[in-house]
């Protein structure tokens, strides 16, 4: 087991840890500061700072490497969200390979996306969203090395008190969970010459393609879904230089014929239309 992967499990071994104690706190009525109790939640997050901060220093051949060109995942007319054109790391932390991630969400015509509300609808259904069931593309010939898509599809989290929801309590109990529970359904690709194309918050039992099979450039591979740490059905895309998000560093990426489209840029790929599935 790789140094990255064991600090990843000494993280949340270190969480646990701290739910223990209060809870043994309480029903034994320990005569210890209560405070004492969350020294294993600050040492849990001060490690993965640690790691978060390692995770974004590679060594030197990775810090000059140029970004990977690959196709697009998606058709149609799209935005941009939490892209690595506009910062890095993009989602605000290097770790789970995630440096360089893009966020993908359908856009076929203005007022098509529902948008964020601050009390009411709490939550929509996923097929109120017009990614949701959108067809995913190979970004290049690759072999696929992770294929999972048993988890559920939720309800949104687009109101800010499922938000809320979603980081304080659903996103500290996915990240005790593994990385699975955080990418939801999810594939992995094996580009060749050590790059990983990730997919991530696929819709469930919408794979094609089954770990160890061989796909070809814009073959389609699963759907959009709305499983593990989402907000709302859209494409987590990201390449990283290993097959575990848990030890993989983020690469940079380029797409073939258009430049990596920066937050809320709308842009269109040649191709059907993005489909919606009830």
């Amino acid at each position: 087991m790789s140094a990255r992967k064991l600090a990843m499990a000494a993280f949340r071994g270190l969480q646990l840890a701290f739910i223990g104690l209060v809870i043994a706190h309480i029903a034994f009525g320990w005569d210890h500061s209560i405070w004492w109790n969350l020294l294993p939640l600050g040492l849990a997050y001060a490690l993965i700072i640690t790691v978060n901060r390692w995770g974004g220093a590679p060594d030197a051949p990775r810090a000059a490497r140029e970004p990977v060109e690959v196709a697009p995942p998606v058709t149609g007319r799209w935005s941009a969200l939490n892209s690595p054109a506009d910062r890095t790391p993009s989602h605000g932390v290097h770790a789970y390979g995630q440096t360089y991630a893009i966020d993908l969400v359908a856009e076929p015509e203005p007022g098509a996306r529902p948008r964020f509300s601050l009390l009411w609808p709490l939550a929509r259904r996923s097929s109120a969203f017009p990614a949701y069931g959108a067809p995913l593309h190979a970004v290049a010939d690759a072999t696929v090395v992770r294929a999972d898509d048993r988890q559920r599809d939720h309800l949104s989290r687009t109101s800010l008190p499922t938000l809320l929801y979603l980081m304080l309590i659903e996103g500290s109990l996915r990240e005790l969970s593994g990385v699975r529970r955080i990418l939801g359904n999810h594939l992995v690709l094996d580009l060749g010459d050590g790059t990983y194309a990730a997919y991530a918050h696929l819709r469930r039992g919408s794979l094609t393609v089954r770990e160890g099979e061989k796909v070809r450039a814009g073959q389609t591979l699963a759907r959009v879904g709305n499983s593990g740490n989402s907000t709302e059905p859209h494409l987590h895309f990201q390449l990283m230089d290993g097959p575990d998000p848990d030890t993989a560093r983020g690469i940079p990426f380029a797409w073939h014929g258009m430049p990596v489209p920066r937050n809320g840029e709308v842009f269109d790929v040649p191709g059907p239309a993005p489909a919606v599935s009830a």
